[in-house]
């Protein structure tokens, strides 16, 4: 490849400026002997779009908004958290619905009525309209809306909803009644009969913050960290990263894929069946007895399935075993079947078509593991350099390894989306073949330049600088300083590409891609790059 890092011979100004590169350790929360849950905390100061909720601080983002609400509307907190889980946990829909509705509509499509709450009738006996049992008035339970039953009816309704997962907002019992039980009642009957059940409630209360809620979903990890991941704008098309080192999806909670759309890369998944699928049907031919799949291994168009059946490979009949060396006796298939042999061609033609795209996918996913096993192998090379010369800054190289893992990732997922954005998915709205054939070269084009990049860095990063002098240190730093900007910037430009040039013009179909962000918007926790 010679001297050409960046697509610019020797000089390695590139127009960037050095603090450009050199994230503060704030920012990227990759300084020595911080533990990742000190680097999610400071990187709550950053611009990231988005937190880490761990199961240690739900209970306060609950709380966070259930005082929002509170102090708001003037009402208790049991009150507050029926509302939001109502309304999804998201207090800006809740006030909309408030503008557009009012109040009183707001309280009853929410299930609360009586907001004063209700007290029993003042007799010493009460008739249980379900049980039909006469009970100790201290034995009977009122709910907001006025209804009221026996302690053991109201128990034995909460434990069967709780039990069939609908612990949220279990209804009163009342016939046509909307209204949302207290879970301050729920909770104290629920736990005199199963304190096993009344912790599951409880859970399920907590859980809904983010189960119900829109802009929070679980680490899709496996097995699963505990942790979860809040969106703060109102874009849940976006690639998150939680504590525990996965970077995934928001919108579909797949891996990170852009810049294939979530459609893309769910096509993309089923694809390899598929894939499969035409394979066997270009080098294989079902038995025509037991229908299993039968691949030729010899030259002889007799072919003889391991169900004993012998059959002609030409036109896949079933014959008798008799053959000589140019023809099987008692048969004949000479004339011409357009359409098997259509079929076939066609299915050749696309299976080599995907191989050509998954082919590279894979090569750059290979590349991706590899790198990311060879993290410690460069940070303790990065160590041995600190320990001779302890007065250098050696930041740039953990920071370029992030850059060369987050590029690699993108070259690897670009194959896929050119695979369905010049295949036929957007046939309908793309019948131009010029222009087609024009936006394709222009994309490849920009790939290939992203792709030229990637293995530059990956060279210069493989490069033994725990052995060179100062000088050669910083000869290297001002090259992967120069690779990283130019790289940062073509994918950049190719992400604009897809989103200007390729998905802006569609209107029958509205494809969306997660935005692209640099280094410093990412947890770059050390030693935790999942790939």
């Amino acid at each position: 490849m010679g001297e050409d890092y960046a697509s610019g011979g020797d000089d390695w100004s590139y127009g960037y400026d050095e603090e450009d590169f050199l994230v503060d350790d704030d920012d990227c929360g990759c300084s020595s002997g911080r533990s990742p849950s000190e680097s999610v905390e400071r990187s709550a100061d950053t611009s990231l779009p988005y937190k880490v909720i761990t199961r240690e601080s739900l209970l306060t983002a609950q709380k966070k908004d259930l005082q929002r609400v509170m102090e708001f509307f003037s009402v208790k907190e049991k009150h507050a958290r029926t509302l939001l889980i109502h309304y999804r946990w998201d207090v800006d829909v809740l006030l909309e619905y408030l503008v557009e509705h009012g109040k009183e509509r707001l309280y009853s499509k929410a299930g609360l009525r009586n907001m004063e709450g209700s007290a029993v009738q003042s007799r010493s006996i009460i008739d249980c309209c379900i049980c039909y049992e006469e009970v100790s008035v201290n034995e009977v339970t009122a709910m907001d809306c006025g209804h009221f039953f026996c302690d053991a009816c109201w128990t034995r309704h909460f434990v069967v909803k709780i039990q069939e997962g609908q612990g949220r907002r279990i209804k009163c019992m009342a016939p046509r009644c909307e209204c949302i039980c207290d879970e301050v009642h729920i909770r104290n009957l629920v736990r005199s009969a199963d304190p096993n059940l009344a912790d599951k409630f409880e859970q399920f209360v907590l859980d809904s913050y983010i189960e119900d809620n829109r802009r929070v979903k679980w680490c899709p990890s496996v097995p699963h960290c505990g942790n979860a991941v809040q969106v703060e704008a109102d874009d849940l098309v976006c690639e998150v990263q939680c504590e525990c080192g996965l970077q995934f999806c928001f919108s579909c909670a797949a891996d990170a894929h852009s810049p294939c759309s979530c459609r893309m890369w769910e096509l993309w998944t089923k694809k390899s069946q598929d894939a499969t699928n035409s394979w066997i049907t270009v080098n294989t031919k079902p038995c025509p007895k037991c229908h299993k799949a039968v691949q030729k291994d010899g030259g002889c168009n007799l072919v003889i399935c391991t169900c004993q059946q012998a059959f002609c490979w030409l036109c896949g009949a079933a014959t008798g075993r008799e053959h000589s060396w140019d023809s099987i006796a008692y048969h004949s298939c000479g004339r011409y079947k357009e359409d098997h042999k259509k079929k076939a061609e066609t299915a050749k033609k696309e299976l080599d078509r995907y191989m050509h795209y998954y082919d590279r996918y894979k090569a750059h996913l290979d590349s991706l593991k590899l790198e990311s096993k060879q993290e410690q192998t460069m940070m303790k090379k990065v160590s041995t350099l600190e320990d001779k010369e302890s007065t250098l800054d050696i930041s740039w190289v953990h920071k370029a390894f992030i850059r060369l893992v987050r590029s690699r990732r993108i070259l690897a997922h670009s194959y896929p989306f050119a695979y369905y954005m010049f295949g036929g998915l957007f046939k309908d709205e793309m019948s131009d073949e010029k222009e087609m054939d024009l936006n394709k070269t222009l994309f490849e084009d920009r790939q290939q330049l992203l792709e030229a990049n990637v293995e530059m860095l990956s060279k210069l990063l493989e490069e033994k600088f725990d052995e060179f002098l100062v000088a050669g240190v910083l000869d290297l730093r001002d090259k992967v300083q120069a690779v990283v900007v130019s790289t940062d910037n073509l994918c950049r430009n190719l992400y604009e590409f897809i989103e200007n040039d390729l998905f802006g013009p569609l209107t029958k179909t509205f494809e969306r891609i997660a935005p692209y962000r640099s280094i410093s918007l990412f947890n770059d926790f050390k030693g935790s790059v999942e790939v």
